[in-house]
């Protein structure tokens, strides 16, 4: 193990930095190895198995520094606070959330550019991203469709309700017609967006269907005459080209002659990643409603003026930096950065409607 660290001067011992950073390792892998077990133990079947044995890959490097600090390596702490973090949200959550920090983490592995790590250390990090991103994937795919509408849904509530609410006001009418104005809109924007929600998704579904091969034509694969095997054709026409066609044609009549079960085409995954059309309308009408309320709060509290609005404003760029950090996080792209550009963009728009309220409320006058 020891032999095998790379670019590392001959010394007699190493120095107290190095012992530190030894011990800030290998505390960091026994964290990330627990997050991998956590994860795992909310999981069945092939996904269970990659997350041990990302766990076991934790384990050797852990072993990695145990072997250089030697009788040092007694109680080298906790890891880093986000790993710890992390653990305790993969013991008490798991999700695709998890799995999107944890890619985030492996991103930020610093065993290229470290003498006392090995390559195959290195190597085996950015692999671990690769898994993580993999395993992720999978389950933005399974929530894509509901997720993407709920996000969408209170963001839109959040926007389109406070640039409605602050572009009323300005033109200087009473609290009453604001507060009736932003139920009014939370109203009609969450049932348009429910609406529109199961329209698009079950147009979605409905052209799946029409493009999904016929289950029944599997039964006649049997009878098809091997010598004139039009079953080429059809793959021909999914877009193999004529000698891969010809070929997989062949395997499929010879697994079928041979008894074999001929395997279904691939399509649920598609319909995985559309979502249902209720639970998309449903998702995208609630969490409007749920967007669209928080700009009138502070009228509904009784708040009137420049109090309510500068209320409405803070409620509303909360509830953006945390929407924009959590699309941010499961899309693996930096947080803060999606942010600040979610905050951004729904504060410009209410700037906006703010601006042509005063402005329009300056001509009546």
């Amino acid at each position: 193990m020891i032999a095998t660290a790379r670019r590392r001067d001959e010394h007699t011992g190493p120095n107290r930095e190095q012992v530190r950073r030894w011990r800030r390792y290998l505390a960091d892998e026994r964290a990330e190895g627990a997050v991998y077990r956590h994860l795992a133990a909310r999981r069945t079947g092939e996904e269970r198995e990659i997350l041990l044995g990302l766990a076991e890959a934790e384990r050797r490097h852990e072993q990695h520094w145990r072997d250089l600090l030697g009788a040092r390596a007694a109680d080298p702490g906790r890891g880093a606070l986000r790993t710890r973090i992390l653990g305790w949200l993969a013991r008490t959550f798991g999700g695709v959330f998890v799995l999107a920090l944890a890619q985030h983490a492996e991103s930020r592995a610093t065993y290229e550019s470290d003498v006392d790590a090995t390559d195959a250390m290195a190597a085996d990090e950015r692999i671990h991203g690769e898994v993580v991103r993999a395993l992720a994937a999978r389950g933005r795919a399974r929530m894509s469709g509901t997720f993407r509408a709920a996000v969408f849904g209170a963001n839109d509530g959040l926007v389109s309700n406070l640039a409605l609410v602050l572009g009323v006001g300005a033109t200087g009418v009473g609290a009453g017609t604001v507060l009736v104005t932003g139920v009014a809109g939370l109203l009609a924007g969450a049932l348009s967006m429910g609406a529109g929600e199961y329209v698009s998704v079950r147009s979605q579904r409905e052209l799946l269907e029409a493009s999904t091969p016929d289950p029944e034509a599997r039964k006649h694969l049997p009878a098809l005459d091997v010598d004139a095997n039009e079953l080429a054709l059809v793959y021909r026409a999914r877009g193999m080209s004529h000698e891969e066609a010809e070929a997989h044609a062949a395997e499929v009549i010879a697994r079928v002659t041979a008894g074999e079960p001929h395997p279904a085409p691939e399509h649920a995954r598609s319909y995985e990643e559309v979502g249902s059309a209720w639970g998309a309308a449903l998702s995208s009408f609630c969490f409007f409603a749920s967007g669209a309320v928080i700009p009138i709060v502070p009228w509904i509290v009784g708040l009137d003026g420049s109090a309510a609005v500068v209320l409405a404003a803070g409620l509303v760029g909360v509830a953006l930096l945390i929407t924009g950090a959590i699309v941010g996080v499961l899309s693996g792209a930096p947080a803060v950065r999606r942010a600040l550009r979610q905050l951004a963009i729904g504060y410009g728009a209410a700037a906006v409607t703010y601006a042509l309220g005063l402005l329009f409320g300056t001509t009546v006058v």
